[in-house]
């Protein structure tokens, strides 16, 4: 064909590179076979005819479409925020489109509702974040057929899953305070039913444990700066509290302000480590020592075992990624006399 005169297919992309067709599709699919000098040439074809693969036949060939579909809480946390905007990265560079559910609650029927809209788009396959148990049940019935990773899911689920080193997190962020010279570390943590509060507990728990340190009550919140404000003004009044373990970042904003508005300071009073490393929290007063997590390396893994079980691999494989611990100024030795 020439230039204009239609759509050009891959047979005509074959014949200007003088490959076969074949060569054509692996060059395309990213297949190690084809040679450097193959590629280059098939390339070139691709560009002067303004070759564009024609997806919707190939999902009548293959069933599946070159769209992943994600499913996601509408939220502005920053943790899943920040999870999504990193997969649609990866999932773009390596040449899908990404479709997101947003759902206003992961509770059973607007889960299930998303699942099913997802499904009769035929994706590729499905990435879920999956933090809380309701989740996780509407999860197991989506057919097993269908290439899918969760994201922050159940441990203890049969799901390709990805997550945060939760509890790995959590015992790094205690020991820090304790290697400080704190006696104990007084925990607020998130919501009961998500597991990164769990993982983050347990972690906290575990150090103490190990430190033969006394394990304080544990001080119940939300994700909120709201809730880590009416956290800190409890705290504020037992004066043996000089080290604090906020489950999120926000918390620890709003702990710091209560601490603040009771003439504490901090460190210098009261210690504290966050978690998440949102982009604020090297601008608090005074910038917070938290964990940060790798949401680019969880993006990355979950679309490497999104991709091997559309190639064929049974799933129930996970990747645990731990957080790096971000040392700032809210952490100091205890003083006297509080």
């Amino acid at each position: 064909m020439t230039k204009g005169t239609g759509d050009p297919s891959i047979v005509d992309v074959a014949q200007l590179a003088g490959v076969s067709h074949q060569t054509v599709s692996r060059v395309l699919n990213g297949h190690p076979s084809v040679t450097g000098r193959t590629r280059v040439r098939v390339t070139a074809a691709i560009a002067e005819l303004g070759y564009r693969r024609n997806h919707a036949a190939r999902a009548l060939v293959t069933g599946r479409t070159q769209v992943i579909g994600v499913i996601a809480q509408s939220s502005t946390l920053y943790g899943p925020a920040a999870t999504l905007t990193a997969f649609a990265h990866a999932a773009v560079d390596a040449g899908f489109t990404v479709s997101v559910e947003s759902v206003r609650a992961l509770e059973h029927e607007p889960m299930r509702a998303a699942v099913d809209r997802q499904l009769e788009q035929r994706p590729a396959g499905l990435v879920v974040l999956a933090p809380v148990q309701s989740a996780t049940e509407v999860l197991a019935r989506v057919p097993p057929d269908t290439p899918m990773v969760c994201i922050d899911g159940d441990p203890e689920g049969t799901s390709d899953l990805v997550t945060v080193d939760q509890e790995g997190g959590g015992y790094t962020a205690t020991t820090c305070l304790l290697n400080a010279g704190h006696r104990t570390v007084w925990h607020v943590a998130g919501p009961h039913g998500w597991f990164d509060s769990r993982g983050r507990l347990a972690g906290w728990r575990r150090a103490l444990t190990d430190a033969g340190a006394e394990v304080p009550p544990v001080m119940a919140a939300d994700w909120s700066a709201q809730s880590g404000y009416q956290a800190g003004q409890l705290l504020a009044r037992v004066s043996d509290v000089t080290a604090v373990f906020a489950a999120n970042d926000h918390l620890a904003l709003g702990i710091m302000r209560a601490l603040r508005e009771r003439g504490l300071s901090v460190p210098g009073d009261v210690s504290i480590v966050g978690f998440d490393d949102v982009p604020e929290a090297g601008y608090y007063p005074p910038p917070l020592t938290t964990l940060r997590p790798d949401f680019d390396a969880v993006a990355v893994s979950t679309l490497e075992l999104l991709l091997e079980q559309v190639a064929g691999r049974p799933g129930g494989n996970r990747r645990v990624i731990p957080p790096a611990l971000v040392r700032r100024e809210s952490v100091a030795a205890p003083t006297h006399g509080r």
